[in-house]
Formats: structure tokens, C-alpha cells, sequence
């Protein structure tokens, strides 16, 4: 009976112990929590950003020129192709000369005779033999003679066509047996090493943009962006569109060529932006948030980005200015977990 009893005590202590150590385990709980995370941390900046417009344009070669023939005769020979590239001076097609070859030779007869009889007429006036009159003829068509070689002489020059200036060939609109006339197109070229953005800006917008101020330039087909100078603006809108011919110089860059297109961002109204660095950004489909750190703890938040500069991205909504946000393996957190800043 005593042992019965006993043995009922005893179990009665051995779960009453157990209940106090689970107590203690329970306890001990909050004491082995885990660890804050170091963070690196950030203030939400209140800027001023200028509101801008997009307006498409091309890059153009600043300097072109279309080569035409300056007499008439046939083609000889075209030198060059399309994509050749031509130092200034350099022949690019010639011109049948042999008519004026021809006309050449008798100027140079001609001015050789008027030579000889003014040199006999002058001999004459200073003996007396001949009268003023016949010297100043004589003077006359030695001029008249020197005039004809110098005209036959730059004719002949003229068939040759050559470069103007450093460039490449575009076009070739010639070819070997046609007949080429004055003003007549035979060739283009530019110069792609001399690049502008071309764009037609609207009236609204024209008191935004001055002689000499650069405007970001965006070519996508050769990943650029580059800061161009404005360096042309048209005195007059275009009648049909209401807009205005501006041309900016446009820096070197490796893939940019003459014909790609491009925007220009034309500034219209400044106002105050919320800005944090891209990295604070955690993007989960189309979910945008932030970890904004408070009282030790990180708090998602929700947040509607817009523009990307420099870096850092602009907030629509979502935070208020003064926060701190994460910057730094932000996607790595979960909300309400304990964080610290990290030195």
C-alpha cells in the first residue's frame, strides 16, 4: 500500500519537473534569437528634376556635298564605290577631256600668235613705225588670248572630279559611258567622322532650347547616349507642322552612324523628386518595393518607380522623403526582420 502510494508520488514529481523544464526551454526562446542583419543604408533624397519631352530625330552627317559635273561630256571612269572612303583631293571620276584638250591647244596657239604681234607692235611704236592704235589692239588680244587659255585650261580641270574634303562615298548615281552635263549629280559624299542629331522641335517648346546648350541625345541602334550641342536653330517654323529645324553637334562614338535614329530630351518644368539608389529597388514581377529600416526593423513598402539617372531611380509613391531605405542585397530580406547598420 505504502509502495503504491509512493510510486504514485513520484510520477506526480517526475511530470511536474518536466513541466518546469519545458517552462525553461520556452523561456530560453527569445534569448536565442536570431541575430540582426548589417545593412547598408541609405536617406531618401528630395531633389530638384526637370520634367522632359522626347523628339525624334536622325543623325546626319555634318558635312555632305553632292558632286555634279561642271561641263558636258561622257563619263571615263568611275574610281570609287559606295562606302569608299576619300582623302580631300583625291580623283573619283573623270570626264572625256579630248574636246577640251583640243580647245586647250588652240588657246594656247592663239595666246602664242597674240604674244608675237604684240612684241612686233611694240618694237614698231618705239621706232615710229606703227601708230597707238594698233598697239592697244594688239594689247587687247593679248589679253583677250590669255583670258581663253586660263578658261580652257580650268575646264580641263573640271574633268576631273575629285574629293572636296575627307569622307566617304554614299552614292554613286553615275556610271561609265553616261553623259554628264553641267549641274548634273555624280557622286555624294560626307563626312561621318563630323556627326549631328537633325530634329524638328515644336513652337511650344522652342524658348527651352538656346544657341550653344547641350541636350541629351539617345541613339538606341548604337547604345549611346551623348550630350549634343545645339549649334543650328531655324529662324522660321516649317508652315505645315509648326516646328522648328534645330541641329545639335553631336560627339565621337564608336557605333554611331549617319542615318539612325535618335530622341533628344527637351527640359520643360522643374519639380521637387524623390530619389533612392537603383539597388534600393526590389522588383518581384511587377511588384516594386523597398526595405525602409525603423526602430531596428525592416519594413517593406510598396513603391511605383519612374525615371533612372546616374544611378538612381526616381519614386512616384510610396515613401514621403527622410527615410532610410536599404541599398544593399535588399532582396535578400524578409519584412519585419531585424537589421543594424553597418559601419
Amino acid at each position: 500500500m505504502m509502495n503504491a502510494k509512493f510510486s504514485r508520488l513520484t510520477l506526480v514529481a517526475v511530470v511536474i519537473l518536466a513541466g518546469c523544464g519545458k517552462h525553461e526551454e520556452d523561456g530560453a526562446g527569445p534569448a536565442a534569437s536570431s541575430p540582426a542583419v548589417p545593412v547598408v543604408v541609405a536617406p531618401v533624397s528630395v531633389q530638384p528634376l526637370w520634367d522632359e519631352e522626347e523628339v525624334v530625330g536622325n543623325v546626319e552627317a555634318a558635312q555632305r556635298a553632292v558632286l555634279s559635273a561642271k561641263v558636258t561630256g561622257v563619263i571615263d571612269a568611275v574610281k570609287v564605290a559606295p562606302g569608299a572612303r576619300a582623302q580631300r583631293g583625291t580623283a573619283l571620276a573623270t570626264i572625256d577631256a579630248r574636246e577640251i584638250k583640243a580647245r586647250l591647244d588652240s588657246a594656247m596657239a592663239a595666246q602664242d600668235q597674240a604674244q608675237k604681234d604684240f612684241a612686233r607692235i611694240e618694237r614698231l611704236l618705239q621706232s615710229g613705225s606703227s601708230t597707238r592704235q594698233e598697239f592697244d589692239a594688239a594689247t587687247t588680244r593679248l589679253r583677250t588670248a590669255d583670258a581663253s587659255l586660263v578658261e580652257a585650261r580650268t575646264m580641263l580641270q573640271y574633268t576631273g572630279i575629285t574629293a572636296p574634303f575627307d569622307g566617304v562615298v554614299t552614292r554613286k548615281l553615275v556610271e561609265v559611258g553616261d553623259l554628264a552635263t553641267p549641274g548634273k549629280p555624280l557622286l555624294e559624299m560626307e563626312n561621318s567622322s563630323l556627326l549631328r542629331f537633325e530634329c524638328e522641335i515644336p513652337e511650344a517648346l522652342l524658348d527651352r532650347v538656346n544657341m550653344g546648350s547641350e541636350l541629351p541625345v539617345r541613339v538606341d541602334a548604337a547604345g549611346a547616349e551623348l550630350n549634343g550641342k545645339i549649334s543650328e536653330i531655324a529662324p522660321s517654323a516649317s508652315a505645315g507642322s509648326r516646328t522648328f529645324l534645330v541641329k545639335l553637334d553631336l560627339p565621337a562614338a564608336e557605333k554611331l552612324r549617319a542615318g539612325q535614329f535618335g530622341r533628344v530630351r527637351v527640359p520643360v518644368r522643374e519639380r521637387p523628386a524623390l530619389l533612392v539608389a537603383e539597388s534600393a529597388v526590389v522588383r518581384r514581377g511587377q511588384i516594386e518595393s523597398v526595405f525602409v529600416v525603423e526602430e531596428g526593423k525592416a519594413r517593406l513598402r510598396l513603391v511605383k518607380s519612374g525615371r533612372q539617372m546616374n544611378g538612381e531611380i526616381e519614386i512616384l509613391s510610396g515613401l514621403s522623403g527622410g527615410e532610410s531605405v536599404v541599398v544593399r542585397d535588399a532582396h535578400l530580406l524578409t519584412d519585419g526582420v531585424s537589421v543594424e547598420a553597418a559601419p
